[in-house]
């Protein structure tokens, strides 16, 4: 993706106040958050406040997140170039945006289709190449494509789903917010002994649907 200049000054400002300032270190991450322009991922009503410090509704009840959790979650995840990726919840292609500048391959899933229509349009528009998105449920995962290396989830589940589980490689990553009226930030890594858990930090995230 090459950088695109409008906006820059305001992008800047938003990694140095709410991404640096709060402990986000990784460079690529956060050279990433440089790159993106967030504000293409937004409803034109929101545009306005596209590099501001909250999350911003994108339509059919869903939200774009916080900059700050897309980028903590996703320096969290610790990736590598050579990794696949999938990411469930595509919502308007931003995390799925900010993902393919740090690995391989991205395949994202969204539920609702008029929005997964809409990423589609924006990450080409964008000339992203490595991102490919699908409108289904996410509860099954992407299992033609599996095994994945990194597992992202961007709405909530009461659990985690089986099929995700098992689609994950022996040193993969998932991460989620978990839980229905209380939410924490879940980073699981799947090891040859069994699966290693660690809680984050308390969310909130829109609840994940369909057979979830």
């Amino acid at each position: 993706m090459e950088n695109p200049q409008p906006r820059q000054v305001e992008r800047e400002r938003m990694v140095r106040d709410q991404i640096l300032s709060r402990g986000v270190t990784d460079s690529r991450v956060i050279q990433a958050m440089r790159i993106v322009p967030r504000h293409l991922f937004v409803p034109e009503t929101e545009g306005e406040q596209a590099y501001e410090d909250h999350p911003l509704p994108i339509g059919f009840e869903q939200t774009i997140s916080q900059p700050y959790i897309v980028a903590f979650m996703t320096e969290a995840l610790r990736l590598q170039p050579h990794e696949r990726v999938l990411e469930i919840g595509t919502g308007s292609g931003y995390q799925a945006a900010i993902l393919s500048q740090l690995v391989n391959t991205v395949f994202s899933i969204e539920i609702v289709e008029p929005l997964a229509e809409g990423a589609k349009d924006t990450i080409q528009k964008l000339g992203v190449l490595n991102l490919v998105v699908r409108a289904g449920d996410g509860y099954q995962g992407w299992p033609e494509e599996a095994p994945f290396d990194a597992i992202i989830l961007t709405a909530a589940p009461e659990h985690i789903p089986q099929p995700l589980l098992d689609q994950l490689a022996v040193g993969g990553r998932v991460i989620l917010p978990l839980g229905k009226t209380v939410q924490h930030l879940m980073i699981l890594k799947r090891t040859p002994g069994g699966w290693q858990k660690e809680e984050l930090l308390p969310v909130s995230f829109v609840p994940m649907t369909g057979r979830a």
